[in-house]
């Protein structure tokens, strides 16, 4: 796990090294093992290294291969690199490095942009061809990997987060109208390509951006999501899914076992984690170290599960740590983890998954993560809604838009009304072809977007503030396939992915499985309270909102009046959404 950067210039100039540093410092903390620049011609790149793959400086960034004309800077990890070397090797490639840096770059050259399809991981790169000056951007078939770019006068730039980019500067920080609707909209989820600047934009999860030397350059997805519905997979019976699923479950885990540093776990106490800890055991992995953050109870919620998390880790034997965050702790701490967020998010996990990832990051460099079994395995409430749904557009945005469009227009001030982008995107994905079922197309939708800019970017940020690689196997992209195959009706069972718990249920204890769903709201950031309510109403009511003017004061006053009335259907704050953007644009100087 690492941060890249990067200029390439159409207009015949020398790429600025000093902005290609400043993303770089920017960056550090996704990479604090060490750091390179390469400039040749109108082409940078800068890197930041997490060593976690050959811990050698034999895979250091930039890397360059003289030998076949090429060059990469490299995001993530590729678990089935040492299968892919074998099979270059017998191509009469030869390696200097025992990471999967070069095995990249060896891959391309064999098998040109398609060799993506060949790979198993998270990864967000960059390839350069030295001779023809080509450009090939790619980010992984389900996003886990982030990488922004910025076109600037005459060039393009490129980062593994936002404020990279706005480090470099250049950057037009316009608030973009669309991404405004979909951030109030769906809790601060803003798909691809846009982001909440109109001048950076995101590449999609599994596409590949061509980059020509004249600067033109084109965008191509290689891979789609499809929920077929095969009269041979709608026939197997739920157990026959469940022995299925549970081989496919123990790959996945092992694929993201590759690593050169031992591998821990998270481990909340839920179904998910609890699983995967069950998993890696099952695999031999000695001195599994596991993590738990909890907090405080406040005003009858529970603040964490402890308990549940205890019962796995002695079942496995595991070297388990619990961390407990008082609340005193988690609001002082708040405004570092807005600062660690590469776009605004609304999660209250966000500042849990930031504490965590510094008390984690003590002891370990890698840890799985139980982040996308909801959205793959139907965990949510709103998809038994959907089922045999005459309306599913129509039942989905009711359940999970945070605002409906008129309560939008009285949100935002009339520059910034728009359209509604988010019914529309919402509507043009459900009508997409490859999901028939309404309660597929929600999954679809959940799994490929909300999932991607929501828990997805959260643990990617949160984990990377302190140099720490989360490795995700329920988005395992022949998992989430596998996933796609299992009937709706076998997901749905049990309250909620059943033939998940069933598989599950062959391994971890039945007491950690059946009990209700675990919810830990920050209080403070539900009911806007204390300090925190202060730090809003001066972000609101700041000479800064007030230049930008997107938010109507009289909605504003409302909210501020009652903060605790005004809940959205997931339950989480108006208020909040609105001060935490403001709070954002403000800490990132925008």
């Amino acid at each position: 796990m690492c941060g890249i950067a990067g200029e390439i210039r159409f207009d015949g100039q020398t790429p600025d090294l000093g902005a290609i540093a400043r993303m770089n410092q920017r960056q550090q903390r996704r990479g604090p093992d060490n750091g390179g620049v390469f400039a040749q011609g109108s082409q940078a790149w800068g890197h930041r290294r997490l060593k976690i793959m050959d811990l050698s400086e034999s895979a250091q960034q930039p890397m360059v291969d003289p030998e076949l004309g090429l060059g990469i800077v490299f995001n993530g990890a590729v678990y089935n690199h040492p299968e892919l070397r074998r099979e270059l090797e017998g191509k009469g490639y030869r390696f200097y490095s025992h990471g999967d840096t070069e095995v990249l770059l060896k891959a391309y050259h064999a098998w040109g942009p398609d060799f993506v399809q060949r790979l198993n991981g998270m990864f967000a790169f960059a390839i350069w061809e030295r001779d023809s000056g080509r450009v090939l951007l790619g980010r992984d078939r389900l996003g886990i990997k982030p990488l922004y770019y910025a076109e600037i006068p005459g060039g393009l730039r490129f980062a593994s987060s936002l404020p990279a980019l706005l480090e470099a500067g250049g950057v037009d920080t316009t608030v973009d109208p669309a991404a405004l609707n979909f951030y109030l909209s769906f809790h601060a989820v803003v798909p691809a390509p846009h982001t909440i600047y109109a001048g950076v934009r995101k590449l999609p999860p599994g596409t590949l951006m061509h980059i020509e030397p004249d600067g033109s350059r084109r965008e191509r997805s290689f891979w789609t999501l499809m929920y077929p519905q095969d009269p041979a997979d709608e026939a197997r019976s739920f157990e026959e899914w469940t022995e299925i699923l549970l081989d496919g479950l123990r790959a996945a885990v092992r694929r993201r076992l590759v690593a050169d540093v031992p591998v821990g776990a998270l481990l909340s106490g839920g179904v998910d984690s609890s699983l995967i800890v069950g998993l890696m055991s099952e695999t031999g992995v000695r001195d599994l170290r596991t993590y738990n953050v909890g907090f405080e109870d406040v005003g009858g919620e529970k603040g964490n599960e402890f308990e549940y998390a205890e019962i796995v880790a002695r079942e496995f034997g595991t070297h388990h740590e619990r961390i407990f965050v008082p609340e005193a702790e988690l609001l002082t701490r708040l405004p570092e983890a807005v600062e660690a967020m590469s776009e605004p998010m609304v999660s209250h996990d966000c500042i849990g998954f930031y504490l965590l990832s510094e008390a984690v990051s003590r002891h370990s460099k890698v840890v799985q993560s139980g982040q996308g079994a909801d959205e793959v395995f139907g965990g949510y409430h709103w998809y038994p809604r959907l089922a045999g749904s005459a309306d599913p557009v129509g039942d989905y945005l009711a359940a999970f838009r945070d605002r409906d469009y008129d309560e939008y227009l009285r949100t935002v001030n009339p520059a910034w009304h728009g359209v509604d982008a988010s019914a529309a995107f919402v509507s043009a994905s459900f009508n997409a072809p490859g999901a028939d079922d309404p309660v597929d197309k929600a999954l679809r939708l959940d799994t490929t977007i909300m999932l991607v800019d929501d828990p997805v970017k959260r643990v990617d940020n949160m984990t990377m503030a302190f140099g720490l690689e989360a490795r995700v196997p329920f988005l395992d992209h022949e998992l989430v396939e596998l996933a796609a195959r299992i009937p709706a009706r076998h997901k749905l069972a049990h309250g909620g992915k059943g033939v998940l718990k069933e598989a599950a249920r062959k391994l971890i204890p039945s007491a950690v499985i059946d009990r209700p769903k675990g919810y830990f709201p920050v209080p403070a950031l539900k009911y806007l309270q204390g300090p925190v309510l202060e730090r809003v109403r001066d972000a609101l009511c700041s000479r800064a909102a007030r230049g930008r003017g997107l938010f109507r004061q009289d909605y504003v006053d409302t909210l501020l009046a009652d903060p605790s009335a005004h809940i959205t259907p997931l339950r989480g704050s108006k208020l909040w959404q609105l001060g935490l953007l403001e709070w954002w644009l403000q800490s990132h100087a925008a």
